[in-house]
């Protein structure tokens, strides 16, 4: 027999194969071990045994051992047995409030928007600012005041120079009185009419933050619905996933027990929990919950500091742009 330590071919155009051109080996003689199968066949089956250190078997059967016998007390014992559902508007409005307890976005809109006559707002607005109760106290008491400064100052002042000239009981004297109760007649309505018109501009925002008011609580009536649902969808969520949860966890058990057997083959990636919604719906429910709540958190924060709806509208803006991206890692990471 011939061991070979080293051949070299030719690759031969004509035959279309290769040649042998230069080997080197040696000639033995010696003992041979054959591969054979079984007795019966050539080709019988074949079995092969990975072996480890006999201190791993010991330790890895020891440890299969212990994971056997305590599979049916572990299985019969769901931590998961206990759990409670969530009531979704418990969770989102409190004790004693459920979502037919409110009316729906398209009522609301009805109620504050859709039948709103503007102009009746308008004159309700104004009669109520110029002729309220304050006005008329305020226009009585600048009566009063002309009054006693009449009867204190003007009117002795008329009856003495008539006096003087021995006219009190002519007709010069009923006649000077009458212009100055004319003339006070006339201050009044001045005063008055100044007033009111001063107080036109007040009437005109007070009208202005009304409709403000109006759209405001349907806009936020829409978030706060928006974000009701988005809410209801990760409450139930928990729940079915802790449903599931107990209900596979005999087949949980058995994946654990299933890694154990093969432990000595290395690390494997084994999932043993319960899926739940997809990253898509996950990412897409905490964006709508972190921008509906930025949003609202946003609007008010400017709304404390300033007046202008500008200010408002951007703290808005960015209270939900900054409320998504934490909605949406928090999705991711959970």
């Amino acid at each position: 027999m011939r061991i070979y330590t080293k051949i070299k071919f030719k690759w031969c155009v004509d035959t279309q194969s290769y040649v042998e051109e230069y080997a080197e080996y040696e000639e033995y003689d010696g003992d041979v071990a054959l591969c054979k199968g079984g007795s019966s066949s050539s080709s019988g089956d074949q079995t092969t045994t990975v072996r480890y250190a006999p201190y791993v078997e010991s330790y890895h059967t020891n440890f299969l051992a212990t994971v056997s016998s305590n599979r049916n007390a572990i299985i019969n014992n769901s931590p998961f047995a206990g759990y409670t559902n969530i009531p979704v508007d418990e969770a989102f409005f409190g004790t004693g409030y459920i979502i037919s307890s409110f009316p729906s976005l398209y009522d609301l809109y009805g109620k504050f928007m859709a039948g709103l006559d503007i102009e009746a707002l308008w004159d309700q607005v104004l009669d109520a600012t110029v002729n309220s109760t304050i006005v008329k106290d305020l226009i009585s008491a600048q009566s009063v005041m002309m009054d006693e400064d009449i009867t204190i100052n003007s009117l002795p002042r008329l009856k003495t120079g008539h006096r003087d000239i021995n006219s009190v009981m002519s007709s010069s004297f009923v006649i000077g009185k009458s212009i100055i109760e004319d003339a006070k007649t006339k201050a009044l309505a001045l005063f008055s009419a100044d007033l009111k018109y001063k107080l036109i501009s007040i009437a005109d925002n007070r009208w202005r933050a009304h409709l403000d008011w109006n759209k405001n609580v349907v806009g936020m009536y829409s978030e706060i619905m928006k974000f009701y649902f988005s809410t209801k969808t990760d409450i139930d969520e928990v729940n079915y996933s802790m449903a599931a949860k107990n209900k596979l966890w005999p087949f949980t058990v058995l994946d654990f027990e299933r890694a154990a057997l093969g432990a000595l083959q290395g690390a494997t990636n084994t999932k043993t929990d319960v899926a739940g919604a997809s990253t898509t719906s996950k990412v897409l429910g905490g964006a709508l919950s972190g921008a509906a709540m930025g949003a609202m958190i946003g609007s008010n924060f400017n709304t404390a500091a300033t007046s202008t709806t500008a200010a408002s509208t951007a703290g808005s803006a960015w209270g939900a742009g900054a409320g998504a991206v934490l909605g949406i890692a928090a999705a991711l990471t959970y």
